[in-house]
């Protein structure tokens, strides 16, 4: 099946649209966590307390660029798939020839994945030729640092993200999405005027404190999307003192984070 099919399944079973960043950043994983592979028990356990709420994972590769790191990614993509869910990679590839392709050869163990354009489109050729796979494009970020370059004037009266997402909606053969973030609303707003067909990944809802009602007005596509939450989600339990209400707390937190966005939907 195809990634945006599967997700529209996964959307309407869960009646969901949050995607749970799985982002286990070693500083901030709690002592309780036993094992050779802490990082996969804390995302084993984040997914036994959410997977109910979530649309899908977004592990993002920064934290798992190591080899037990890759050994524990493999293993929570697998208990994921398990559970129903499809598996984002936020890695943010791109790259030339044989470089691309080898990056792209991570489709074959998750479901989608995000690319940066910068390169231009024969850098994502290797990711857009993988028709089941979702590819979801950069366009507007949701980092401080975006408008340093994402928000000059390219020509013809558009920003540069704009022009990225009028493009990416030209490689699209049913498999691109786009990320635009939550913290820059008027942005938002006028990618999905420019592209009214594709569905977005939207991050900066949770700790980096977006606008949620944004996210879901402009962020959907025919209902499938996905608004993301990451440290929000899954640290929601640092000051629980027991192991069951560390992992109860991210469960709740992603719980109120879908019934706060299906407020919008």
């Amino acid at each position: 099946m195809a990634f945006f099919d599967e997700l529209a399944a996964r959307i309407e079973t869960t009646d969901s649209v949050v995607s749970v960043g799985l982002d286990p950043d070693p500083d901030r994983l709690p002592d309780f966590l036993d094992g050779d592979l802490p990082r996969w028990g804390f995302n084993r356990r984040v997914i036994d307390a959410t997977h109910e709420h979530a649309a899908c994972y977004k592990p993002n590769a920064a934290f798992y660029e190591d080899p037990d790191g890759w050994r524990a990614l493999e293993e929570t993509v697998a208990y994921a798939h398990g559970k129903g869910v499809p598996v984002l990679l936020d890695a943010k590839r791109g790259d030339i020839g044989n470089t691309a392709r080898q990056y792209a050869g991570v489709l074959d163990t998750v479901d989608a994945i995000t690319v940066n354009p910068y390169l231009g489109e024969d850098s994502l050729q290797p990711f857009l030729s993988r028709r089941d796979a979702g590819v979801f494009v950069l366009a507007r970020t949701s980092n401080p640092g975006a408008r340093d370059f994402q928000n000059l004037e390219v020509g013809n009266d558009k920003r540069l993200y704009e022009y990225v997402a009028q493009r990416a909606a030209e490689w699209s053969d049913g498999n691109v999405g786009l990320v635009v973030g939550a913290t820059a609303p008027e942005e938002l707003e006028a990618v999905r005027e420019l592209v009214p067909d594709l569905p977005f990944l939207v991050p900066g809802v949770g700790a980096q404190g977006g606008d949620a009602e944004a996210a879901v007005e402009h962020g959907l596509a025919g209902g499938v999307g996905l608004v993301n939450s990451s440290r929000g989600i899954i640290f929601a339990g640092e000051e629980a003192g027991e192991e069951s209400a560390y992992f109860d707390a991210a469960g709740d937190a992603a719980r109120r984070l879908k019934r706060r966005l299906n407020e919008y939907r």
